[in-house]
């Protein structure tokens, strides 16, 4: 796993440590969402990709 994926799971856990609930975009400046979102994806995946939040469940 790259430094730069690393970085972005270790911002994603510590604020979610921080505030103990899931991060929303909103509690991150614009650089720093940029920044995870492009190293994770979309944001429901870079919560799921650091752990923090269940993967949905597909439908059928």
């Amino acid at each position: 796993m790259s430094d730069k994926i690393q970085k972005a799971i270790g911002l994603l856990k510590e604020k979610y440590l921080q505030l103990d609930r899931l991060p929303k975009k909103d509690d991150f400046d614009d650089q720093d969402v940029a920044f995870i979102k492009g190293m994770l994806g979309p944001w429901p995946r870079a919560l799921e990709k650091a752990g923090i939040k269940q993967p949905a469940k597909k439908r059928k």
